[in-house]
């Protein structure tokens, strides 16, 4: 979606569209604050406002974030191949390396592109209007503004977790930015409601200060179908990791952060007449906060562009479904290791091997909800497990090969199971491995990677809900939805009656 002209912009703005959350930002020039097209402030006067594609370009014109519609909110934009270029890959790198804490070198990140640092810092600031280095700032700086308005972490922990090297560095750099310093917003923003932070109650006992979960809200581009993603959720919840009460997911998670192993729960909702997602985060994962906070974008797929999709998919022979997301993990190799468990087996099957497997290698967690008690199995416990232990679990010599094989290749670190690990190069690492075909391949990189393009060709539940059994005819009929065809295999799978769904 592309807005042609500021006029048309500032009619977005004056109808509060959530469609364009995210496309474009607006600086107010008699506040030098900038905000989202959603934000219920006072409409500003035409003549005062100025239109921004980036976040980063509005600070780069002086601008600060608005304390009320809070930009850092705001979904992001989707990245297909069909459409994807370099700058874009570059700044999607650019936003992981900002939720990793990470300080990436740009001449490394050229590298990985295939071109030179001076070619990346050019045609980077032909499409975005900032150097490289500006919007990494911007990005580190409004994932710190989230956490001090949605969070108690120290400050210090705050700028360690957005990747500043110090304290000072990270004060010094709020304040030229935002005209304040880090402890005065935390002050300030304390002054405005803000439903997201409250004493968390757990099982019906408030939870302690020092140990209480913290809430971030997530916004998405709605329209949403919230019903398929709880009922997708719902129906492959596995037992000791993952829950389901009410319309309340929660699962246990464990993160490596910066070279420490963070552990703990989440649990998320969908908050009442807002375009947002609640998540609270047990303590014990706080400090990768950041890097959890990606990993939920991705799996709930809240930067979706459903105007796009929904447009695409729309003669799709099937009932509609408005605001389509594809559901994905928040840990990448669980996710291909449940992939390769339901290969050719129904869902209650899949979700019985992943029990087992669970309980015989997963680690033990004390947490508030007796449903939840196991840390999901990581690759070097998987790689190093013995076969035939792997075996006595009802899981067939094939897949337990293809399960270790694949255990060893993410442990090894020659396989990346993350949104911003290379499509075609995974798809072939995968390939390469035993056990593992194009049907598994293509729905790991859907699942893992937030691909938008996955087309596992021979998937039963996409035939079935066809109506054919004819994998080339379905395929050629699928080419009019690129670069969307995972969305149509969600569309396919919701279609279908509960037992035909399929087990992944």
């Amino acid at each position: 979606m592309t807005l042609p002209n500021d006029d048309d912009a500032y009619r977005a703005l004056q109808a509060h569209d959530a469609r364009y959350d995210g496309h474009f930002f607006v600086g107010v020039t008699s506040t030098k604050i900038y905000c989202r097209p959603v934000c219920r402030v006072r409409v500003p006067m035409r003549r005062n406002c100025r239109f921004f594609a980036q976040a980063a370009q509005a600070e780069a014109g002086g601008f600060r974030p608005c304390l009320r519609c809070r930009p850092e909110l705001a979904p992001g934009l989707s990245i297909t191949d069909s459409s994807g270029v370099l700058a874009e890959q570059a700044a999607l790198w650019l936003r992981q390396a900002a939720q990793d804490g990470l300080d990436p070198a740009m001449p490394q990140l050229a590298a990985r592109l295939g071109v030179t640092d001076r070619h990346l810092r050019r045609i980077f600031a032909d499409a975005h209007g900032v150097s490289p280095i500006d919007y990494l700032s911007t990005q580190r700086l409004l994932l710190a503004k989230q956490l001090l308005t949605d969070t108690a972490l120290p400050i210090t922990q705050v700028a360690l977790a957005c990747g500043f090297a110090s304290l000072r560095r990270f004060n010094a750099v709020f304040l030229d930015r935002y005209r304040m310093n880090p402890t005065a917003l935390r002050k300030q923003r304390e002054a405005v409601a803000n439903p997201s932070v409250k004493l968390t109650v757990v099982d019906g006992e408030p939870a302690s200060a020092a140990a209480a979960p913290m809430t971030l809200r997530l916004a998405y581009r709605p329209p949403y179908d919230h019903d398929g993603v709880l009922a997708f959720l719902r129906r492959r919840a596995v037992p000791g990791l993952e829950a389901m009460a009410g319309d309340t997911w929660r699962r246990t998670l464990a993160l490596t952060h910066r070279g420490q192993v963070c552990q703990g729960w989440i649990s998320a909702r969908f908050a009442p007449g807002r375009d947002e997602v609640w998540f609270s985060v047990s303590s014990g994962l706080q400090p990768a906060l950041g890097l959890l906070r990606a990993r939920m974008r991705q799996a709930w797929d809240q930067d979706a562009e459903p105007a796009l999709i929904d447009a695409a998919l729309a003669a799709m022979p099937l009932p509609a479904r408005s605001g389509l997301r594809i559901t994905g993990g928040l840990d990448g190799f669980e996710m291909a290791v449940r992939v390769v468990l339901g290969q050719q087996v129904t869902v209650a099957a899949a979700q019985t091997l992943t029990r087992r497997l669970l309980e015989r290698f997963g680690a033990p967690i004390e947490t508030p909800f007796a449903e939840l008690n196991r840390l999901f199995p990581d690759a070097a416990t998987l790689a190093a497990a013995p076969a035939e232990a792997i075996g006595t679990l009802g899981i067939v010599r094939q897949r337990v090969g293809a399960l270790q094989a694949l255990a060893r290749a993410v442990d090894q670190g020659q396989l990346l199971l993350h949104r911003d690990a290379p499509v075609q190069a995974t798809l072939q690492g995968l390939l390469a491995l035993p056990g593992i075909g194009d049907w598994s391949a293509q729905l790991i990189a859907m699942r893992t990677l937030n691909w938008a393009d996955a087309w596992p060709a021979s998937d039963i539940g996409i035939l079935n809900a066809l109506g054919t059994r004819d994998v080339k005819a379905a395929t050629a009929q699928a080419e009019a939805w690129r670069p969307w065809r995972a969305y149509a295999v969600m569309r396919c799978w919701l279609s279908l009656a509960e037992e035909q769904c399929p087990a992944h």
